[in-house]
């Protein structure tokens, strides 16, 4: 992605807060790509000084394995109008994120946002099989990646994040906690990594709000990632396209709707009211009035459940 493809990114919605993030310094624990990218750049937009972590750089790559960069993040937060910091950390060894929060603290004594986005397991999961027959070392290992890396960051940035009232925590996950309670996510790792995300962000919430601190897990829907492009053979340009083979895909977003949540939660005075709740994009859109690149607000949740599981022909006629 160009720096100018990331300034369109950054549309008329997104306008009421530009500036609203100034003096903020936000983390956002796994930006290399996908909705972790788009929250870094939306908080820039909002002229945030934005820290993007992750494993990828354009001197090594992650079991992902793709091209994707931290520094590429970094670039396109500053594009935005913040300030962008690429810091690579695997947010599995705890030195590296206790390092990280220490440069944080000598370099800005502060941390108003932490972004738990931290995933990384793609190429781990098994889809469709029962779990006698997953292989148990990459089951583990997803694990490892979707939960243990959030506690760790939490555990050593909460403490600098709690030093000023206001802060905002954001868990990251796949699915709601009311859908993902009553729906199976096809794999036992994979369902147990993102119900247990949502439930880290209740917990969290319930240590901060004595600190005036905010927790919340927030889901995009059916998002238009790098990888689900590529998956597709479309780009952001023409990803209707997609719809030819898999006619649901017409109720996905881009990244930078979900990034828009995130920059209208840290900038919202009242953001408490969120504590403890599990939240989606299109919910936040109705709250906050952003849009998604083309200017509708899609309720990707809320189509998932009344058209797509009971298996209704695609529509998203008043789902976007």
């Amino acid at each position: 992605m160009t720096k100018d493809m990331a300034k369109d990114m950054v549309i008329d919605s997104a306008k009421d807060i530009t500036g609203a993030l100034a003096g903020k310094v936000a983390l956002v624990a796994g930006a290399t790509r996908g909705a972790g990218r788009q929250i870094a750049v939306q908080l820039g937009a909002a002229g945030a000084t934005v820290y993007a972590t992750g494993r990828s750089t354009r001197e090594q790559r992650s079991e992902m394995d793709r091209p994707e960069t931290i520094e590429e993040t970094a670039e396109l937060v500053t594009a935005a109008g913040g300030v962008g910091i690429a810091v690579p950390v695997d947010h599995l060894v705890p030195e590296q994120v206790r390092a990280l929060v220490e440069r944080i603290d000598a370099e800005q004594g502060r941390l108003d946002v932490l972004v738990n986005d931290i995933w990384g397991a793609d190429p781990l999961i098994t889809w469709h099989k029962p779990v006698w027959e997953q292989p148990l070392e990459a089951g583990f290992r997803t694990l490892r990646l979707a939960i243990d890396t959030h506690i760790i960051t939490s555990h050593y940035a909460l403490p600098l994040l709690i030093r000023n009232p206001g802060g905002l925590v954001v868990e990251m996950g796949d699915g709601t906690t009311e859908y993902n309670a009553t729906n199976y996510r096809l794999s036992v790792f994979y369902d147990l990594a993102k119900t247990s995300v949502n439930r880290l962000a209740y917990s969290q919430a319930q240590e901060l709000r004595e600190h005036g601190a905010t927790a919340v897990a927030l889901t995009p829907g059916w998002i238009r990632s790098e990888l689900m492009l590529d998956l597709f053979g479309v780009t952001e340009e023409n990803w209707r396209d997609a719809t030819v083979n898999e006619p649901h895909f017409v109720i996905s977003e881009s990244p930078a709707f979900v990034g828009r949540a995130v920059a209208a939660l840290a900038a919202d005075p009242d953001k408490a009211r969120w504590s403890g709740q599990s939240l989606s994009s299109a919910q936040l859109a109705k709250v906050y009035g952003f849009t998604d690149l083309d200017g509708s607000q899609p309720d990707a949740w809320r189509y998932i459940v009344e058209v797509q599981d009971p298996g209704k022909p695609a529509d998203a006629t008043g789902y976007r």
